[in-house]
């Protein structure tokens, strides 16, 4: 295992998204108890209905939202990055194109294309955009190479990518090579563990899958954020984000 592959607090936020049935019963608590975990940022997702609370309970626990995943390529720009600008979040990430997308080197450019011209609008409020994976892109092969790779190829250089790493080790890919083919590009990762399925239920607090977060860490020196993030989870949802945060975080 390298050594100090762990994270320091300003370099760890987790994806709202693990404690969406938390956040619609009680959102103030629930930011609350996240802040009260140790971390220090959060990544929202379609944050668009719930920006002016969202930002009030940021605020009142000192954490920040630098990314926030929002559907770009089907939601009206505009509406997401003056909401973005209202949460403080610099770059906005869109979570998921169908599978479906990603057969053809026609389709992922329209995406590509699609994506470009999304950035350009967001520059427009100094808001960076950027493209979060699951399985399928990094698990299709189109001209020798895989659909997530050829999609990067045809980004304009402005545009980041936020690996799924675990997504990308259920795939059949090796996350950490991946992670260093597709290089400085590379902003932001998705930390997450498991038996590498694609059962959401099965994920695991990070450390205790099969998933080499240690080599992962190490193959992103660029790296801006790691997001603790769970699809899902069998036990009690804060209890499974201490354990990841214990593990993941230098300072605790």
């Amino acid at each position: 295992m390298p050594q100090d592959f762990q994270l320091p607090s300003q370099q760890l936020s987790v994806q709202l998204y693990t404690v969406r049935r938390q956040l619609e019963e009680d959102l103030a608590g629930t930011v609350a108890k996240l802040a009260k975990l140790g971390f220090r940022s959060v990544e929202p997702y379609n944050f668009v209905s719930l920006a002016e609370p969202l930002s009030d309970a940021l605020t009142s626990n000192e954490l920040t939202a630098p990314s926030g995943h929002a559907p770009l390529l089907s939601a009206d720009q505009d509406e997401i990055f003056r909401a973005a600008q209202t949460l403080g979040i610099g770059t906005v990430i869109d979570p998921f194109i169908a599978e479906e997308h990603w057969k053809t080197r026609e389709d992922i450019a329209k995406t590509a294309t699609a994506l470009n011209a999304a950035a350009q609008r967001g520059a427009e409020y100094g808001i960076t955009v950027g493209y979060h994976n699951h399985w399928w892109e990094p698990g299709t092969e189109l001209e020798g190479t895989t659909a997530l790779e050829l999609f990067a190829g045809l980004l304009n250089d402005e545009v980041v990518l936020e690996v799924d790493t675990y997504w990308a080790a259920v795939s059949g890919q090796d996350p950490a090579a991946l992670l260093r083919r597709l290089g400085e590009r590379v902003k932001f990762i998705h930390l997450k563990d498991g038996p590498l399925s694609t059962e959401p239920l099965d994920q695991l607090p990070a450390g205790q899958g099969k998933v080499d977060i240690p080599a992962v860490l190490e193959a992103v020196p660029g790296l801006q954020l790691g997001v603790v993030e769970f699809d899902d989870f069998r036990g009690d949802i804060f209890d499974g984000l201490a354990q990841s945060l214990s593990y993941l975080k230098k300072d605790s």
